[in-house]
């Protein structure tokens, strides 16, 4: 449960939607919160919402440039027997 406090301008704008919709704060509220979450997913770019896993499991912080080295080492190792 969330409780919103709401001035008298906007608590009378919700008053007055409740009357024209037919329908109850809360659903009013959901509409609201649903469209503009929508109109703000445009805004929102793929990176921005995984910022923060980015790298979170890898161990090397380069390992995409010196990926080839790696390789080579790790098949030497393996051959070297």
């Amino acid at each position: 449960m969330t409780t919103v406090r709401l001035n008298d301008e906007i608590l009378n704008k919700l008053i007055a939607l409740i009357k024209i919709e037919k329908t109850t704060k809360s659903e009013i509220i959901k509409k609201a919160i649903i469209e503009y979450y929508n109109m703000r997913e445009k805004d929102i770019k793929p990176f921005d919402l995984g910022v923060d896993l980015f790298g979170k499991y890898g161990s090397d912080k380069y390992s995409s440039k010196n990926y080839k080295v790696k390789l080579k080492e790790k098949l030497h190792e393996k051959h070297s027997h």
